[in-house]
């Protein structure tokens, strides 16, 4: 036995064992690290110039070919040391060292090879992550023919059960990520609600249209044109708008947009003149002063729309179909509101909100409030898909347009009619079944 313990080669093979068990610790906490790291504080590390941060967005690209090389290393280190391990406790104790070195190497592969790394790497990722990208960098470049070998087969048999997979697919689901990440900060009470609503309101920019959002044309306040100046001075005064759209004819026919302030600057001029009086403003040429109509489709993101009113430096459109017959109204305040929330200022006008909480837990709601809206006040989860508004979603599900007094449940929700005005519902009363 002294001989034994006096062997070069059973101290060899030890070493050779502890070496095999770092590496595969190694490989496990990389794993760990690289897979746990969040790119963006990564990606703010490698800003500010941290180049292992740089590295392992780099390697975390191709989170197919990580994944093969780490996993090819860890357990080519880990099937090697349980043969040496094998081979010296059956050469130390016979037949009944297999028994013992399955033991000794699933204790000393769980908890220094496995736990303790993954444990240590999931603590600090970030950390962990900028300072094992190097070498594992080098790692993947070694092993690259066999990770490719091993990808093809393996992307073979996906196939066989009709799943492809995408290397790229991360770059899709960062939206998903944030947004699943803003409402379990807010479950978890991390996020008050106002706050989580901003951020989503932010995230879905490019995903709604102007059509969901616009004023419809049966709301927008208008001026004709062909009306004597002094009243279209008396009807932009007492307007709550400051930009009103002038029609010629009829309705459909937008000729321009008179600002207030520009109005207010024309008649400034036209009194203080030489010959200037009161009675000079009905001489005063309404659609000089007037600015040409800007026009949108509603089909349009609103994020785009939003970066078109920034670039052109206005804050007024009117929407158009694909007919280029005029369906509503958008200013750049409807784009910020589904941010922000309800802007208000002393000119708005707010006699009945278009909500409203009775005792029992009923909802009063205005039947022109979008779902959207309905949903950001209440927490609820009414769908929006086929309708943008309260009444709207009503007269889909019901096939109609349903009579004062009428009750639906729909959605796990009861609504009930209670205002109509011609082919219009004015007023409903939701409250959950």
């Amino acid at each position: 036995m002294s001989e034994i313990l006096y062997d070069p080669q059973l101290w060899l093979t030890v070493g050779a064992i502890a070496l095999l068990l770092v590496l595969s610790a190694f490989l496990s906490g990389s794993e760990t690290a690289l897979t746990a790291a969040s790119r963006g504080k990564l990606r703010a590390q490698a800003d500010k110039g941290n180049r292992g941060a740089e590295t392992a967005l780099k390697i975390t690209e191709d989170s197919e070919k990580l994944i093969g090389a780490i996993l090819l290393g860890n357990n080519v280190a880990n099937i090697l040391s349980a043969s040496l391990a094998t081979a010296l406790f059956t050469r130390l104790l016979g037949s009944n060292g297999v028994a013992l070195a399955t033991l000794v190497m699933t204790t000393l592969v769980l908890i220094f090879a496995e736990v303790l790394p993954k444990t240590y790497a999931i603590t600090v990722p970030e950390s962990a992550a900028t300072r094992v990208a190097g070498p594992i960098r080098i790692l993947i470049l070694v092993l690259a023919p066999v990770v490719a070998l091993v990808r093809a087969v393996v992307r073979g048999i996906l196939s066989l059960f009709g799943v492809k997979t995408d290397p790229d697919r991360h770059i899709l689901s960062f939206h998903e990520e944030i947004v699943g990440a803003l409402a379990l900060g807010h479950s978890e009470g991390a996020f008050h609600k106002e706050d989580r609503d901003r951020l989503l309101g932010a995230l879905d920019l490019s995903e709604r249209t102007v059509e969901e959002i616009m004023r419809h044309r049966s709301q927008i306040e208008m001026i004709d044109a062909d009306a004597p100046p002094d009243r279209i001075l008396s009807e932009v005064l007492a307007s709550p708008h400051t930009r009103l759209p002038l029609y010629r004819g009829e309705r459909e026919n937008i000729v321009g947009v008179i600002h207030a302030k520009d109005l207010l600057r024309a008649v400034e001029r036209t009194v203080r003149g030489e010959d200037g009086n009161l009675a000079s403003i009905r001489d005063l040429d309404i659609m000089a002063v007037a600015k040409p109509p800007y026009f949108i489709p509603e089909t349009t993101p609103l994020d785009e729309q939003m970066r078109e009113f920034i670039r052109r430096r206005t804050h007024f459109a009117l929407v158009v179909d694909e007919y280029g017959d005029l369906r509503g109204l958008l200013t750049l305040e409807d784009i910020l509101e589904e941010i922000v929330g309800e802007i208000t200022d002393e000119f708005d006008i707010d006699a009945e909100h278009p909500l409203k909480q009775t005792e029992s837990g009923d909802y009063i709601v205005d039947g022109a409030m979008t779902i959207r809206d309905f949903n950001r006040a209440t927490d609820w989860s009414l769908p929006d898909d086929e309708a943008n508004t309260v009444a709207g979603l009503v007269i889909h599900e019901a096939q109609m347009i349903p009579s004062e007094g009428q009750v639906f449940s729909f959605h796990g929700y009861r609504f009930e009619v209670l205002g109509r005005k011609d082919n219009r519902i004015t007023r409903l009363k939701i409250r959950p079944l």
